[in-house]
């Protein structure tokens, strides 16, 4: 069962809240939800049945998808408490997208058991972020990925 997190995607304004990976208006996404775990950021997340590449195993693009959230929340937590907020403080916090996205698959990823994408946040520029991840399904590490996530444009929504 995924513990219930304080995640910054509660508190993206609604005009950018659809994504299908992390939004949580999207009502066929995963939902994915990301906050801090101490200095790290964390996502938990069970893959359904639907999740599934062959029998047993986890679909490599569901892997794919956590470490782009992963991604874009983490930087957007970091920022958020850089400017001195925490979530749900009523400040309205910045969304992410991805720049670019790396993903190595590490190990094969058993279903059954609940994914921890842990994140470690790099600043590269004020509107700029590489984020690394970690993702493991119980105790052991099946992926390792690496997003740069940049500020959206205004272009985006309501940012």
């Amino acid at each position: 069962m995924v513990k219930e997190l304080k995640a910054i995607q509660d508190v993206y304004p609604e005009d950018v809240a659809w994504c299908y990976g992390c939004g949580r208006l999207n009502d066929s996404g995963h939902h994915f939800r990301t906050s801090w775990d101490g200095e790290r950021t964390v996502t938990l997340f069970n893959p359904k049945p639907e999740h599934t590449a062959v029998p047993g195993f986890v679909y490599g693009g569901l892997i794919a998808s956590l470490v782009d959230c992963h991604g874009t929340g983490s930087a957007s937590l970091y920022l958020h408490k850089k400017n001195g907020h925490e979530i749900g403080d009523g400040s309205e916090p910045q969304r992410f997208v991805t720049a670019t996205l790396k993903v190595d698959f590490l190990k094969p990823t058993p279903q059954g058991a609940e994914l921890r994408a842990i994140g470690t946040v790099h600043e590269i520029h004020p509107k700029r972020f590489r984020v690394e991840t970690a993702v493991y399904a119980g105790d052991t590490q099946v992926a390792s990925g690496e997003v740069i996530a940049v500020v959206m444009p205004d272009s985006f929504g309501s940012k």
